[in-house]
């Protein structure tokens, strides 16, 4: 099957959104935690995390279009901070249900029964029910004149995660955390691990690092 770009174009709206949001593959499923100046809590499921940089620890996003409806967006700008929560298996119906458009009075965290965990210090709430979670603080926000979407990249100031799922060389066991992936818009995949390999160098062959 070949589609062409006109055939996209032609497309009804929500099966073109379905379509383009499934081409690039499975995508890290992460809860959004931030409130706003006052305190009040909003939640929301994010697939668009994306790794900036190690040093500094940078993170964007990418936050859709849509003005006063998007609390989380306002709130990151309001308070500078914000909270990514990788979503586990046992998550995933609340964590789902946090894309419904609740009215910015509702807060996500009390209407999927999630727990907001805080931290002496830092504004935004993280996800109790998370196994790996991180505080984040804004660094840079632009707004993306080629379709009115926004860039947000965040440094990583803490991690909260398992010690059991922290590997001696600084990786982290993903599967061991129950992390899962997604793929469009509303499929979500446990993991496994196939094999993890050596860095790779031009005079090697490929080598598998053994368990």
């Amino acid at each position: 099957m070949h589609i062409t770009s006109q055939d996209i174009q032609d497309m009804d709206k929500r099966r073109r959104a379905a379509f383009i949001n499934s081409l690039s593959g499975y995508k890290p499923a992460n809860l959004i935690g931030t409130a706003d100046a006052a305190g009040n809590t909003n939640l929301a499921i994010m697939s668009s995390v994306v790794h900036l940089g190690s040093h500094p620890p940078l993170l964007a996003l990418v936050i859709r279009p849509g003005g006063e409806e998007r609390h989380t967006l306002a709130n990151i700008l309001a308070t500078g901070h914000y909270s990514i929560n990788h979503v586990s298996a046992h998550m995933v119906e609340a964590a789902h249900q946090t894309a419904a458009r609740y009215h910015r009075d509702v807060s996500e965290f009390d209407a999927t029964g999630l727990t907001p965990k805080w931290r002496d210090g830092f504004p935004a709430p993280l996800v109790a029910e998370a196994e790996i979670s991180m505080g984040m603080a804004l660094r840079e926000h632009q707004h993306l004149a080629i379709n009115e979407t926004h860039l947000v990249i965040g440094e990583i100031n803490f991690v909260e995660i398992p010690e059991h799922c922290l590997r001696e060389d600084g990786a982290i066991d993903l599967a061991s955390a129950d992390t899962v992936v997604l793929a469009g818009l509303d499929t979500y995949f446990d993991t496994s691990a196939i094999k993890r390999m050596a860095y790779a160098k031009p005079d090697l062959p490929p080598r598998v690092i053994p368990d």
